[in-house]
Order: structure tokens, then C-alpha cells, then sequence
């Protein structure tokens, strides 16, 4: 039997009916969940944590709270508990983030319990990630039939899709996928706001982002309805969801794991790509993660991959930890201030060595400059043509990135060499840099500490700066965030003698008033060099153990 070219029944046309088509397909997902859920107030409150003990049965708070990724698998492993019992807690637990953060795409339930009973059925259990529910970002696609991916772009509503490369091996490796979640418009914001769903909110504040553009992975991670996702990073996408909802989240460097078989725009384009990565509630789910996914060897699959196998890295000396205070560019708000100290204060007790990694000289705002040149090489034609075509309304965070940067434009074939000549002389800036920090006392830094946002999770529709995070995806470095604190009224007030450097600068300072987002999570990111993902995991550890860890 042929694939059809349109799940979209004949008739369906316009932006409105289309949408109307996507969301009535998720809502029928949504319905199969049994028991109904019931307790669910007509009128949410702004902090949706405490709906769990109204709405979920004791049994399915214990499974999706009482234990961290490797406990629950260890359970798993041990048929301690069910597959089946297991996701469908988790399935649940999905809703009723759904009906307070509005993060799904689709709830697979038919399909998950399936898996879980095959599982079960095993007379052994098989596989690195047996029994272990995942969420994935709706964009990469799934396994299994009658898959529809859009990537939140409407034309591409109904479009049939299948599995990607990735997915087949977590698959390969025993995992149950459970639930799609929400990405932007685009998938180009750093706050989750489409056309197709709406805007997805934060699980502590309802009035702030998640973040983007794995925000529906944020909000599921934030809300324990998940407690391991797999999200897509161009210029934060992991890494500031991650940051905004206090779990953890690495970035790989490009080419670590295959993006081979997801549904995006520019197919072919190669100044800068997205790369998957894990989303977890736990720090060393994230180096399971990583060891999974290149078990195969999927290099032999997809060619453009660097063979290299994950060997978690060993440090002989004590860590040298350079910490970059801001990116002089833009002032990170007192709550992220005040974690860089703690934590580097942590370090220092602890025995390493913490030195300063000034970022003025290497202009960030350069950095800045290029990748959003190599974002939309063709001046974002193409995903304004496909929206165009349907009558999709432009959002304004999507207008910032493709209408309003100087330097996104359709560029001609020598632009585009004169662009990629200049991120990769800007990589080689960056490179020198810290071989001469290395050569001023013959101690070579191992990784820099630095903020993943200006301050905790933003207030809707202000995530214009992007420079914390996109600037390690033009250098292609891999980082890591981790949660620190929470914001605090007494422990974090204005800085009223502060003045702005810039308009971007000024923009973000007038944004922080302590009590918008207090008690909200803080976290920072630890960075390394290319091709350093294992240093960069070892170091995350250590500097945990260092503020008192496991």
C-alpha cells in the first residue's frame, strides 16, 4: 500500500481549518486516557505544580516522582514494576501537563501501551533504556505507522512522516515513546509559541516561558511529567528550556548523534544545523543518553557522523574552571550573578582552580552576527513562501529572527562562502583565545562556567537575546546546563546603579523586577571545546559534587 501524500481529509484548506484539523488529532489522543482525569480546576492557578496531588492517584505520584531515570530503570530491569504500569502513569501524568501547559502535539497512548505489553511479554529484559518512557520534540517524528509530523509549520499540517535514525536505536534499545511534544513556530523561537497549538506555558508561572524551541519537553520535564525527553538544539533549544524549568540538558557537538530522518526546513543546508540532545531530571541520565544513542555505531548508517564511540572521560588533576562572568554584551540579572559566585565559590573550596574568562575582547555580538546570517541563508524564503501558501500569520518572535536582523538576507553563493569564512575565522578567534589563557601559567582550561540565559525563564514574548546560548552552537562547542538556585526577593534586588551598555542591554535590565520571578529556577551551563561532550559531562559531575551533590 502507497503512503498517502496528506492525512488532511479532502476539503481542508485554510490556515484556520487546518489548525482546527491538528488540534482536534491531539485532542482525540488526549481522549483515550483511562481513568478520565478528574479534579482539574475550569480555572488554572498560575503555579500548576501542586495539581498533581489533586488530579493523580498515590501510585502514580510514587512512580512519576519518587525516582530518578536510573532507579526507575533499575526497577524495570528487575520487573520490580511493569512496563505497562509504568507508562501508563506517565501517560497520565502527560495530560494533565497538557491541561496546565499546553505541551503536547499527541499523546500516544494506544501506541505506548502497546510497546509496554510487548516488553513485558520479553522473557528477559533487553536494551540499555528497557521499559523507559521517553518524550520526544514532534518535529524529529516516530516510530511506528500513520505518523504525521508539521514541525509547526502549517502547511506541513497532515504531512506523513516516519522514524528518524536516532529514535530507531533508543527504540533498538528498549525504550517506550509516550508522547510528541510542542516546538515553535518555525522551531526558530526561544519561547514555544506556534499558530498550529498556541503558546505553551511554564509549570511554576503560567505568565512565563518555558522556553523554546524544546519547550513542550520543558514544560513536561518541569511538570515530572517526564523524566527524560529528547529535544533539538540550533542556537538553545535544549538549553534554555532546560535552564528555564530547573533540569538538565546537554548539546552535543554537532555530528555526535544523527538529526537524520527529522522534518525541518532547508534540507541540505550546512552553515549551521540542529543537533539532538537529552532533557532529564537527573545529571547522569544525560551520559546514558549519549551512550545509547551511539551504541549502534549509527555512523554506519548516517555518513556524515564522526565515528566516535562515547568514552566518559577521566580527569587526572583537579578541575581548572574558567568562569565567564557575562558576554559583554548583555548584564546577566543578580539571580544569575549570585549562581556563577555560589557555584564558583563551590569550586573553589572544593580544590579547584577558578579562574576568569573575559568575553569582551572576543565580541559575542560578532558571534551573533554570523549565525543569524547562517540561520536563514536564503533570507528565510522558504518558510515564508510555505506559510504564504496557507495564509499562516508571521509571530512576532519569529519576525525578530527572520525580518528583523540585519544580516539575515538571501545571500548569493559568495556571501555564503564569505560567511562561512567568517564563523569559521571567528571559531579559530575563539580556539587561540584559550590556548593563550592555557599558556599563562601552563595549565590548560578544562571547561568555562557561564549563564544559559540572562536570568531565570522569561516573561512572554521578550526572548530576543539569544547570545548565552547561540553563541556555543557558531562556535559548534558542546555545553550542558544544570539547575543552582531559585530567585530571591531578599537575596536578589535591582542594581540600580547598573547602566545599560546597549539597547539590547537596556532591554533586558528594565525586564528584571525580583518579584516577576521569584522563587523560579536558576541554573548555569558548563561548555568545552569541540568534540569535548565526555569532558564536559565529567566536569558537570564534579562541580556538582562540589555544591554538595550525589
Amino acid at each position: 500500500m502507497s503512503t498517502p501524500t496528506t492525512f488532511l481529509p479532502d476539503g481542508v484548506n485554510t490556515c484556520e481549518e487546518r489548525v482546527a484539523w491538528a488540534r482536534d488529532r491531539r485532542d482525540q489522543s488526549l481522549a483515550k486516557v483511562e481513568p478520565k482525569l478528574e479534579g482539574i480546576p475550569s480555572e488554572l492557578p498560575q503555579n500548576s505544580q501542586g495539581l498533581a496531588q489533586v488530579v493523580l492517584t498515590p501510585r502514580e505520584i510514587e512512580i512519576t516522582e519518587k525516582y530518578s531515570v536510573t532507579e526507575l530503570l533499575a526497577l524495570l530491569k528487575g520487573r520490580k514494576i511493569s512496563v505497562e504500569e509504568v507508562t501508563r502513569a506517565f501517560l497520565r501524568r502527560a495530560a494533565l501537563a497538557q491541561a496546565a501547559t499546553n505541551c503536547l502535539t499527541e499523546l500516544l497512548w494506544d501506541q505506548a501501551i502497546a510497546r509496554a505489553k510487548e516488553l513485558d511479554s520479553l522473557p528477559e529484559p533487553k536494551g540499555m533504556l528497557f521499559g523507559l518512557p521517553i518524550s520526544t520534540k514532534e518535529h524529529h517524528g516516530m516510530v511506528g505507522p500513520n505518523v504525521t509530523t508539521h514541525a509547526s509549520f502549517v502547511a506541513w499540517i497532515g504531512k506523513p512522516h516516519g522514524s528518524n535514525l536516532l529514535y530507531d536505536t533508543l527504540w533498538e534499545q528498549g525504550c517506550v515513546f509516550y508522547a510528541r511534544t510542542t516546538q515553535p513556530q518555525w522551531i526558530m523561537q526561544l519561547e514555544t509559541d506556534s499558530v498550529v497549538y498556541g503558546r505553551t506555558v511554564h509549570p511554576s508561572n503560567n505568565k512565563l516561558s518555558p522556553g523554546g524551541s524544546s519547550g513542550g519537553e520543558g514544560a513536561m520535564l518541569g511538570m515530572r511529567a517526564s523524566i527524560l525527553g529528547v529535544g533539538g538544539d540550533i542556537g538553545g533549544s535544549i538549553r534554555c528550556p532546560a535552564a528555564h524549568v530547573g533540569v538538565y540538558g546537554f548539546k552535543p557537538t554537532l555530528k555526535r548523534i544523527s538529526v537524520m530522518g527529522a522534518r525541518a526546513m532547508m534540507v541540505g543546508k550546512e552553515t549551521l544545523v540542529s543537533t539532538p540532545g537529552p532533557m532529564s531530571v537527573e545529571r547522569d541520565a544525560l551520559e546514558l543518553f549519549m551512550q545509547a544513542a551511539v551504541s549502534t555505531k549509527p555512523w554506519l548508517i548516517d555518513p556524515s557522523l564522526t565515528p566516535l564511540p562515547w568514552t566518559p572521560h577521566q580527569f587526572s588533576k583537579p578541575l581548572k574552571v574558567a568562569v565567564m562572568w557575562w558576554d559583554g554584551v548583555v548584564q546577566p540579572h543578580p539571580p544569575m550573578t549570585r549562581a556563577l559566585k555560589e557555584v564558583a565559590d563551590a569550586c573553589r573550596k572544593a580544590g579547584m582552580e577558578v579562574v576568569d574568562w573575559d568575553a569582551v575582547p572576543l565580541d559575542h555580538a560578532k558571534g551573533w552576527e554570523i549565525i543569524t546570517g547562517l540561520f536563514f541563508p536564503d533570507g528565510g524564503e522558504e518558510a515564508i513562501k510555505r506559510a504564504e501558501e496557507v495564509g499562516e500569520p508571521i509571530l512576532p518572535l519569529t519576525r525578530l529572527v527572520v525580518h528583523d536582523q540585519p544580516n539575515m538576507k538571501h545571500l548569493t553563493q559568495h556571501e555564503l562562502w564569505d560567511l562561512c569564512r567568517r564563523r569559521d575565522e571567528y571559531r579559530v578567534e575563539y580556539a587561540r583565545a584559550w590556548r593563550e589563557a592555557t599558556a599563562a601559567d601552563g595549565r590548560e582550561i578544562d571547561v568555562i562556567l557561564c549563564p544559559p540565559n540572562f536570568g531565570a525563564a522569561t516573561p512572554h514574548n521578550q526572548s530576543r537575546y539569544w547570545g548565552y546560548t547561540s553563541h556555543w552552537n557558531v562556535l559548534d562547542w558542546p555545553g550542558a546546563v544544570f539547575p543552582v538556585t531559585h530567585v530571591s526577593i531578599e537575596k536578589d534586588p535591582i542594581d540600580t546603579s547598573y547602566v545599560p551598555k546597549n539597547e539590547e542591554d537596556k532591554f533586558v535590565y528594565e525586564m528584571y523586577k525580583p518579584e516577576v520571578f521569584v522563587d523560579m529556577p536558576v541554573s548555569l551551563q558548563v561548555v568545552a571545546r569541540r568534540n569535548e561532550d565526555e569532558k564536559v559531562l565529567a566536569a558537570l559531575k564534579l562541580i556538582e559534587q562540589a555544591m554538595g551533590r550525589p
